[in-house]
């Protein structure tokens, strides 16, 4: 992606170097530890923090100089969200409240929580921000096989799209089930609900290839990337089987599909996940 020199957004709140207390457990977009969906679908921090007795150590000054330019990158990427959000919303006639990027080290506070970096990135329909521990960078890299700076930029184009949701109502409509739903009956809601993040963030992927700024091979970094973390995948890799029905995010093929079909679509209305009869 072509991304020095262009716009930074000044949506940001740099927290890394200030350690918090306790550790929340969520989705995110691994959900691999997820004990519940409280992250995703906005419900109350009370029951999802599981107090640990030591806290993650600030993040020092020289760690925090080396990731300068994942923390640009990511910026920059968020200004391209804020771009072409706006314009879409804008010709649905909608507005578009722009998220906070919360950078952070280790542990912090959310509006839905206590936050852990184990979590991986996450959107917090709380407080509407987006949630990023830059150190994942690096495991998306060593432990995921996800090389590329595109790749980290549709981990932040896929919270973004939990945004979108929370802006049209799809998330609180999701999450009224949740009370109604067995877990697994609701763990098929949730993986359409991660499924049209994928989708949305395939969109944003489009316009910015009409914009003259991708890179031969960055989509393919972003569907490696959504492979990697495929439900099916990331189980077999730790149990040796997949267990479908505590899938919450989505298999490989899945969230490559959705990805792929936002990005070759570039149209909204082609991202209905919870009336498609494949899933």
């Amino acid at each position: 992606m072509l991304w020095q020199g262009r716009r930074e957004s000044s949506n940001v709140d740099d927290r890394r170097g200030i350690s918090g207390g306790g550790i929340a457990a969520g989705g995110g977009i691994l959900g691999v530890i997820a004990l519940v969906l409280n992250y995703l679908l906005g419900g109350s921090s009370g029951d999802t923090q599981l107090p640990i007795p030591n806290q993650n150590a600030p993040i020092s000054a020289q760690e925090k100089a080396a990731q300068d330019s994942e923390s640009h990158f990511v910026r920059v990427v968020l200004a391209e969200t804020e771009d072409v959000w706006s314009q879409l919303l804008e010709k649905a006639g909608k507005s578009y409240p722009k998220p906070t990027l919360v950078l952070f080290s280790g542990m912090t506070t959310s509006g839905c929580g206590q936050a852990s970096s184990s979590t991986g990135p996450f959107y917090c329909p709380g407080d509407q921000d987006l949630y990023i521990d830059l150190s994942f960078y690096d495991e998306l890299r060593d432990r995921f096989g996800a090389p590329g700076d595109f790749a980290m930029a549709y981990v932040v184009a896929h919270e973004v799209g939990h945004h979108i949701q929370k802006l049209l109502g799809i998330t609180d409509k999701v999450d009224r089930l949740r009370q109604r739903l067995s877990e697994e009956e609701f763990n098929k809601y949730s993986v359409r609900l991660e499924l049209q993040a994928d989708f949305f963030a395939g969109v944003w992927a489009h316009y910015e290839q009409g914009k003259g700024i991708l890179e031969r091979g960055d989509i393919d970094e972003a569907l490696n990337a959504a492979n990697s973390i495929g439900d099916d995948r990331l189980q077999k890799e730790a149990q040796g089987y997949a267990m479908p029905e505590t899938f919450t995010h989505g298999t490989s093929a899945q969230r490559m599909y959705w990805f792929k079909k936002g990005y070759d679509t570039g149209d909204i209305s082609q991202g209905d996940t919870f009336s498609a009869t494949d899933l």
